[in-house]
């Protein structure tokens, strides 16, 4: 059976237009990986990273029954204080939007302040004082991510996780205590977050927020001290803003 001249061209015309059909798709496919930065970052098992932060602590106290026994100490309030931190990470894609990140590990300096108003100062001392307890904390993390779909060079993910941390700087083995405010050396937390990731040409960028919640009784209480005996129990809590730099 012979085809007609118009089923020739037909076929012709047809085949022209797959033709270039395919041409622009691969054409827009390459302009498309050539506008996406680091366009196979997506595809690696893991990927190294280091984080700066800025943290905002605060303490949480609560008053022991002594406290309504007390006529010396009037009122106790925790202030919030700052500190930061640096952090290597590893972080293992599990799934194309799960990724596991572990810290080795991070390091924060942090100070917390708790203030008193006392009837009774010890001597050289005003009615209101103010205890600051510095810390050095070595923390070893553990978080989940969760990632949105890749937008160009934009990503969103949010996080959750549980961190162990370890004071360098206890002062609960401390002997001259009269003055202080005893905290135990190791604290566990959890961890919720979000962040963003902004992908340029050889790096990374993800700001990132989050808070840390302590669960538990960091204090070391001595009833024998003025402004130990007052309260019961201490918990940790910050608010981490990090710039996470990966690769």
């Amino acid at each position: 059976m012979k085809l007609s001249g118009f089923n020739k061209r037909r076929g012709l015309y047809i085949a022209v237009l797959l033709c270039g059909a395919l041409l622009a798709g691969k054409g827009a496919s390459a302009q498309l990986r050539d506008y996406l930065n680091l366009p196979d970052h997506d595809s690696k098992r893991y990927y190294l990273g280091i984080g700066f932060m800025y943290l905002n602590s605060h303490l949480q106290v609560n008053a022991h029954p002594m406290f309504l026994q007390s006529d010396s100490v009037m009122y106790v309030n925790p202030v919030n204080s700052g500190g930061f931190g640096v952090s290597g990470m590893f972080t293992f894609r599990v799934a194309e939007h799960l990724e596991l990140r572990v810290a080795f590990p991070e390091f924060m300096f942090a100070t917390n302040n708790i203030t008193y108003h006392v009837n009774y100062p010890p001597s050289g001392e005003q009615t209101v004082a103010t205890k600051q307890i510095q810390s050095l904390l070595l923390g070893f993390p553990a978080q989940v991510k969760f990632l949105s779909d890749r937008i160009n060079n934009f990503r969103v993910y949010m996080l959750g996780g549980i961190n162990y941390r370890y004071d360098l700087a206890s002062n609960s083995s401390a002997r001259k205590a009269e003055n202080l405010v005893k905290l135990q050396s190791s604290d566990f937390s959890v961890e919720a977050g979000v962040g963003f990731q902004f992908y340029f040409p050889v790096f990374i960028l993800s700001p990132e927020l989050k808070i840390s919640q302590g669960l538990k009784n960091v204090h070391s209480r001595d009833p024998n001290l003025q402004y130990s005996n007052v309260i019961d129990k201490i918990k940790s809590r910050m608010v981490v803003f990090s710039l996470i730099f990966e690769g």
